[in-house]
């Protein structure tokens, strides 16, 4: 006899609650409060909510958007961006929002591969609008943010539909909410399904884990485009009532942030590691009043231990780690302010990224999918709520990334008896030098103790002798001089002999993606560019 462990029970439904209506129970309670602030305007609640209504009604007795149905958002944050979002989920369409610095043959692919029917694009971007609508066939329509020649403005809709309203689309758990692109570390990037439930889930953890305690009294200041990572962490904003601000331009200032910070009373902020970076290292931090900050919350890569130090002298007990990919919501492990330290010592653990978040498993896994001992390196390897419906019509990509259910990150790391994790890298960036695996964090690690280095990124390369050695790319701080002797000197006994990177090469600075991220797929391509990638090239000019 089958035992049926259900005792006979299906489940009696999957519906899901629509991720707009956190916006709608938000204007509910705080009908009057600041929900948004950009340049010189603030939004209230109620506010946004009947603009977000006005453009909800319009997509579907204006543009016809049906449940299911792909919209395309080119924009760097402002307003009409942030209101894009929930009138999106509201209809039950699925929110394709681009990296706005892309180019336009890059906007083309997302729009072809998603199969977008409309597109949200702002007037700056007219040659990324032409080029989509030229190229794909699916797209339909354009609508402008700001006055432009390719479409309707998005204020005079939104303006022509006040006071009219739709109900939010009936969605199931597993309906897709948003296509969250991959950066492609190869080839072209890959979308990544984020569902109504999933997201629902990724909320909650967040607000648990990331910034417990979060409210109505709370002001979340962003310094990222809402397109990835820190329009996840606004939707977490929202569904506690939240104010959000925009920086006032698009130009990243560092003096502008804290500026903010003090004037709002900011209490938490997300940001890649190099922003946090520019944020301490700024004259303007010791300027501006920046107490309020209670979170500032870092991800997209680890940070180096130095810099961790001079962010915590600088803004005290705050710094909020969380690992995580797009395929799993930021949702994998997390280091609370409680965590961090400026002093080293016995029991500080240096170099994690924290603990397993509420409601996911870790495990480091072997080639095989069996669990590693602690203290082994192998693939960190993750199932729960968090993680993504797969790849959107890439059935190979699927079939690579899961493995008896447990999502396969591609990063590389271990984890000590606690349940703490540690990263090495990504299985991408080790190289194999002499028979030997090399993980270039580590030597990274060690390089930024030196006090006049400020940035470096390591790759490995092709060598005759050794099979691949290493190429280290370093920024100086200013007034200091630095070679290859100095800093093959500084590492002598803090690595093994064979990890020492083979050539050290010296620019201003180091390339980064559009959200701030040192990218190593950048650095090559400099590298490849300035023909310096053989490892026997000479340094001479470098």
């Amino acid at each position: 006899m089958n035992h049926d462990p259900t005792g006979g029970i299906t489940p009696y439904t999957t519906r899901a609650m629509n991720l707009a209506n956190f916006l709608s129970q938000a204007a509910r309670r705080h009908v009057n409060d600041p929900a948004l602030v950009w340049k010189d305007r603030v939004w209230t609640w109620s506010e946004i909510e009947a603009r977000v209504q006005a453009m909800a009604y319009a997509l579907i007795r204006e543009f016809g958007i049906k449940k299911g149905d792909r919209i395309l958002v080119q924009s760097p944050n402002c307003n009409q961006m942030f209101e894009a979002l929930y009138a999106t989920f509201r209809v039950g369409a699925i929110l394709v929002p681009t990296n706005f610095r892309q180019t336009p043959d890059e906007i083309v692919y997302l729009a072809e591969s998603s199969g977008a029917t409309l597109m949200i694009c702002h007037a700056a971007f007219a040659g990324h609008a032409e080029a989509a609508r030229r190229s794909s066939g699916s797209l339909k329509n354009v609508i402008a943010i700001e006055e432009a020649d390719f479409g309707p403005s998005y204020d005079h809709i939104v303006d022509r539909n006040l006071g009219r309203m739709v109900e939010p689309a009936i969605v199931d758990r597993d309906d897709p909410a948003w296509f969250f692109y991959t950066s492609g570390t190869t080839g072209h990037p890959k979308a990544a399904v984020l569902t109504h439930g999933q997201l629902t889930f990724v909320i909650n953890n967040h607000n648990a884990d990331v910034f417990p305690g979060v409210s109505s009294a709370d002001r979340s200041l962003v310094v990222a485009p809402l397109s990835h990572g820190a329009g996840i962490h606004q939707l977490c904003q929202v569904a506690r009532g939240a104010a959000t601000i925009l920086l006032p331009t698009e130009k990243f200032v560092v003096e502008d942030v804290w500026r903010l910070v003090q004037e709002w009373k900011v209490t938490n902020l997300f940001a890649v590691p190099t922003i946090v970076k520019m944020l301490v290292e700024d004259p303007s931090v010791d300027t501006f009043d920046h107490s309020s900050l209670r979170y500032v919350v870092y991800a997209g890569a680890p940070m180096y231990r130095e810099d961790q130090k001079r962010a915590l002298t600088k803004l005290g007990k705050v710094l909020v780690q969380y690992y995580g990919l797009a395929e799993v919501t930021g949702a994998i492990a997390v280091l609370p302010p409680i965590l961090h330290s400026v002093e080293d010592g016995p029991d500080v653990r240096i170099g994690t990224c924290g603990y397993e978040r509420t409601g996911m498993q870790v495990q480091v896994q072997d080639d095989a999918g069996l669990e590693m001992p602690p203290g082994e390196t192998g693939e960190v390897c993750v199932i729960g709520p968090a993680v993504f419906a797969g790849y959107y019509r890439n059935p190979e990509a699927n079939a690579k990334s899961f493995r008896d259910g447990w999502f396969r990150t591609g990063d590389l790391g271990h984890m000590d008896a606690e349940g703490f994790l540690y990263l090495t890298g990504r299985a991408s960036d080790m190289y194999i030098s002499g028979g030997s695996n090399v993980y270039p964090r580590e030597i990274e690690e060690k390089l930024l103790q030196h006090p006049g280095l400020s940035e470096v990124a390591i790759l490995g390369v092709p060598d005759p002798v050794w099979g691949e050695v290493g190429i280290a790319v370093c920024v100086a701080r200013d007034g200091h001089r630095l070679d290859g002797d100095t800093l093959n000197e500084w590492l002598d006994g803090k690595v093994a002999r064979y990890k020492l990177p083979k050539r050290y090469i010296i620019w201003d600075a180091l390339p980064k993606s559009a959200y701030g991220k040192i990218a190593k797929k950048l650095v090559k391509a400099e590298l490849e560019a300035r023909g310096l990638l053989s490892a026997e090239m000479s340094t001479a000019g470098a």
